[in-house]
């Protein structure tokens, strides 16, 4: 109990208001790089990031947020946008830095997207885990979420849990609860790695490629709603399972070629 309370008064002290769902853009972000790339337009509505053959472009809060319930409506480039990489994501800085990752990788027109997850604790990463989207994220704006609060990372899509990040301090396993993030976002070339391990590569005739996002909403107040004590109950971890037993792609929790000295501890602890 004690624990949680302290907890509520960083993340009062960080953030103490919730911003709801239509904040301007030109008051929660900045755009920080891509040389006029990233425009924000409609009255500070609507955000678009650009990338071209010269630059790609990137954008990030202007606060800090330690837990909360983050959401933001995204459509992503549409056509053959093989080889790019549409980034959002929380992040602190350092070498033992936290970070919440969504990366949405391109692929040649008529295939899905890739929705790319991971979760770093004290700079350790390698917690992947990559999903088909069940919809063509590039005819509509969807919304992609992240629920942080001392217990759990919960990664959502359009409201639907797809991943849980679980607190596992008890069994000696990192958990982001102490370093305050800003929200990132960037649009960028990685044809090196984004489409089917780098072996399609970006096609610049189909230049410049265009992310839109809108509806940007943080509720970091723990006393505003229950995300701060929100967990998933039965029905809504049975839809999980479901989703990734029927979307996911790639686990890092099943890749034992790629832990050959033993999978991460908290795939093997009880």
């Amino acid at each position: 109990m004690a624990s949680t309370f302290v907890y509520a008064l960083l993340a009062c002290s960080l953030m103490g208001v919730a911003w709801g769902a239509g904040s301007s853009f030109y008051s929660e972000f900045e755009v920080t790089w891509g040389e006029g790339r990233g425009k924000i337009a409609n009255n500070g509505q609507l955000l678009t990031l650009t990338l071209d053959r010269s630059s790609g472009s990137g954008f990030q809060s202007r606060k800090e947020y330690l837990f909360g319930k983050i959401d933001m409506q995204l459509k992503l480039v549409p056509g053959n946008s093989a080889g790019t990489v549409t980034a959002y994501y929380l992040s602190s800085q350092g070498p033992t830095h936290d970070e919440i990752d969504f990366e949405f990788l391109g692929n040649l027109s008529g295939d899905p997207y890739t929705l790319h997850t991971n979760v770093f604790t004290q700079g350790k990463g390698d917690r992947e885990m990559q999903f088909r989207l069940w919809f063509d994220p590039t005819k509509d704006f969807h919304t992609y979420s992240i629920l942080w609060n001392p217990r759990h990372v919960i990664f959502m899509v359009d409201e639907v849990a797809i991943r849980d990040f679980r607190n596992l301090e008890s069994r000696g396993i990192a958990f982001p609860k102490r370093q305050p993030m800003r929200i990132y976002s960037s649009l960028w070339n990685a044809d090196d790695w984004a489409t089917r391990g780098g072996l399609v590569k970006t096609d610049w005739s189909q230049a410049p490629f265009t992310a839109s996002y809108r509806n940007f909403s943080a509720d970091a107040s723990p006393s505003s709603g229950g995300w701060f004590n929100q967990e998933l109950d039965s029905a809504t971890l049975a839809r999980m399972r479901w989703l990734q037993r029927n979307y996911m792609i790639y686990n890092y929790c099943a890749d034992a070629n790629r832990f050959p000295q033993g999978l991460p501890p908290e795939l093997t602890q009880k």
